[in-house]
């Protein structure tokens, strides 16, 4: 029996596995995976579920919904082609001391890696920045991860590096969020960034979504290290909608016990408002439960005379249309006599 297991490697790359149940992996183990033409080294974060099925139909993931690809944000729970079936990497084993001793030796080689990288890029003057190295388990190739404004040339990068170091070469160019979530650092709010600890699916947010939930719009309270808007926007995006139905609006206005007045704020979390009473100009923060929202009355006066003005206009309006029929009428018994 076999299951399907998420494997984060050093320089924060995450793709799907399969292993066989005798292999005893649990969450935290390290193991060495084979990857395409080249062995790999990584750790066991996730236990994705059992993988079921024939050869015929592919394989089908039991449990919790897989990531096809890594950072892409989709999941299927449907059978998996036979062809996906060949390419997903496939544990060996579990990582032995030995296995760890040569992991810590390419961590190290790795360094180096990147300040030879480094020294080409300001040869070639390209507008990169380098984010880390990633070596194969086996040496059989380097994966450098970068992040640029735009797109990068780096054919004649990728030539050099590869007669340097006589293997194969991979760059790969990464956003601002990805490398946010990579290097890891503290928000605002004291704790670690959540791109680091489980929000991994990096979905469209919008400047909406911060007007929805109240807050303010300058750029400093609602971006992020990475310069973008909060990933926190749009994960409680839908929670914020459901604290919002049934709250009174800002301008809106209201009866509470101390009397009338008119909301000039409201804290969704808490479910309360400030109202500023009409009479004595003081506030007050109430219950969204103890506030009724009114409609002023000398609004209600207003829309009454407009409707009394729109009504005298129409029968007036009226009026004349009948005597300008009645004109017309005698102009033409005038005209016949």
């Amino acid at each position: 029996m076999e299951f399907y297991f998420e494997i984060t490697l050093d320089s924060g790359a995450k793709y799907r596995a399969r292993g066989d149940e005798a292999l005893n992996l649990k969450v935290a183990d390290y193991c060495v995976i084979r990857k395409d033409f080249y062995q790999d080294y990584g750790q066991v974060t996730k236990i994705l579920g059992q993988a079921t099925g024939n050869d015929a139909d592919g394989e089908q993931i039991d449990g919790e919904p897989i990531e096809d690809t890594p950072g892409d944000g989709q999941f299927r729970t449907s059978n998996l082609p036979s062809e996906r079936k060949a390419e997903t990497p496939r544990i060996l084993r579990k990582a032995t001391v030995v296995d760890m001793g040569k992991a810590n030796e390419n961590q190290m080689r790795s360094k180096g890696t990147l300040r030879t990288t480094q020294q080409y890029i300001e040869r070639l003057n390209l507008p990169m920045k380098l984010i880390n190295a990633h070596h194969a388990f086996d040496g059989k190739m380097i994966v450098i991860q970068f992040s640029a404004e735009g797109r990068v040339d780096f054919r004649e990068l990728v030539k050099l590096l590869s007669q340097e170091f006589n293997t194969r070469i991979e760059l790969r160019q990464i956003g601002v969020r990805d490398e946010t979530s990579i290097v890891g650092g503290i928000s605002m709010c004291g704790r670690p960034l959540c791109c680091c600890v489980f929000l991994h699916d990096f979905a469209s947010i919008n400047v909406k979504m911060a007007k929805e939930q109240d807050l303010s719009l300058t750029p400093s309270t609602i971006s992020g290290i990475c310069g973008r808007l909060k990933c926190c926007l749009k994960y409680e995006h839908e929670g914020y909608l459901e604290l919002e139905k049934g709250m009174p609006r800002r301008g809106d206005c209201c009866e509470c016990k101390e009397g009338r007045g008119r909301v000039i704020d409201r804290n969704l979390l808490s479910q309360k408002v400030v109202i500023q009473l009409d009479d004595s100009q003081r506030t007050v923060t109430c219950h969204r439960e103890e506030v009724r929202v009114v409609y002023p009355e000398k609004y209600k006066i207003q829309s009454g005379d407009s409707e009394k003005a729109e009504n005298s206009n129409n029968e007036n309006t009226q009026n004349q249309k009948r005597k300008d029929k009645h004109g017309n009428n005698n102009k033409k018994g005038g005209q016949k006599s």
